[in-house]
């Protein structure tokens, strides 16, 4: 019978529907353990490309702070945890230099002197604007290695996520939910056009629409860069391209990571379900969160499943993956986007 040892690589997602895009492309479901007390997260057990997954989500609240209760609960819980990810939805950053479409992903990677994910809600007003404070914890090396992989695979071959997303909608006649919206309903409006009102854009001036390119296929494509996250659902484009001016790159917004990055080094994925702006509604959420679901498990392929010693779990002791060294850390602090020192503020706990 497995244990909570057993169990190496943790997702979390923020809704259930996420999650169920997740445990419904699982290789193979497990049977639940045995709650543990103090623990109120509930978890769904499975293999997922080789590795013994568990999966987690928030109790019907968003927010970084309902992620940091979950995260947390699921540190302790399970002690051999050693790669991390947060998959769902977020809004994109369409731009010049980044031809970011509804149903494609966004894999947060380091940039700069951010680890992957900025806080872009958190710092302070001075007389030359908004400041910055803090930073988030980058995910290990190796699992940074194992992205740049795969993307450097996408480069020469398409990503399997058409192929995982389709397969998961043979399963049950009710996952068709999670099947792609037609292409038509993929529409982007001028930065400086709000929506008219009204639960559709039906209203909306066709006229404001942004001109893009057709694309070769329809499939989803990967972009690979920073995440901001915060406690607000962005749906302005206006404030959107404020934000990118005061932090930068950024190619995706999104709700949770904040509260996981503060504890543990996550990897977030999310697929784009809107663009961030007064447009946005829940036509391409469930595709999104399976197509961020199928990249997870494709990326996790880049990994060599780990086996937990028996008697040490994973997380207890440095994992030697090529060069690189992994420990883990709880408690808050900044981010360290890979090597050298690094601050951290109030009580933490290193192992």
């Amino acid at each position: 019978m497995r244990t909570y040892e057993d169990y190496v690589v943790a997702v979390v997602c923020a809704m259930e529907f996420e999650m169920s895009a997740v445990r419904f492309m699982l290789d193979q479901e497990h049977p639940r353990l045995p709650s543990k007390q103090g623990d109120l997260n509930d978890y769904i057990f499975g293999q997922l490309s080789g590795h013994n997954v568990v999966l987690a989500w928030l109790p019907g609240n968003q927010g970084k702070s309902a992620a940091a209760i979950v995260a947390t609960n699921l540190g302790r819980t399970f002690p051999s945890i050693q790669w991390r990810f947060l998959a769902g939805i977020g809004g994109g950053v369409p731009s010049a230099k980044h031809d970011i479409r509804l149903g494609d992903i966004v894999v947060s990677v380091p940039e700069g002197t951010y680890g992957g994910v900025v806080q872009y809600d958190m710092g302070k007003d001075t007389d030359n604007g908004f400041k910055l404070k803090g930073f988030l914890l980058a995910p290990p090396s190796r699992l940074r290695t194992a992205v740049g992989r795969m993307q450097s695979d996408h480069r020469m071959s398409d990503s399997k996520v058409e192929e995982f997303v389709s397969a998961m909608l043979q399963r049950a006649r009710r996952l068709i939910i999670y099947q792609r919206p037609p292409a038509d309903s993929d529409v982007l409006f001028d930065a400086d056009y709000p929506h008219v009102g009204g639960a559709t854009c039906e209203r909306c001036d066709r006229a404001r629409v942004s001109e893009r390119l057709p694309r070769q296929h329809d499939g989803p494509e990967i972009h690979y860069g920073l995440i901001a996250s915060g406690d607000r659902v962005m749906r302005s484009a206006v404030k959107r391209s404020s934000e990118v001016q005061n932090v930068g790159d950024i190619l995706c917004f999104e709700m949770e990571a904040a509260g996981l990055a503060t504890e543990f080094p996550y990897i977030v994925v999310r697929g784009i379900s809107d663009y961030a702006d007064s447009h946005k509604d829940d036509t391409w959420q469930h595709y999104a969160a399976a197509a961020a679901a199928a990249c997870t498990k494709e990326l996790l392929s880049y990994l060599d499943p780990v086996v937990p010693t028996e008697g040490e779990p994973v997380s207890r002791k440095n994992i030697e993956n090529g060069s690189s060294t992994y420990s883990s850390f709880v408690g808050r602090g900044v981010q360290n986007a890979g090597s050298g020192s690094f601050s951290v503020g109030g009580n933490i706990h290193i192992s």
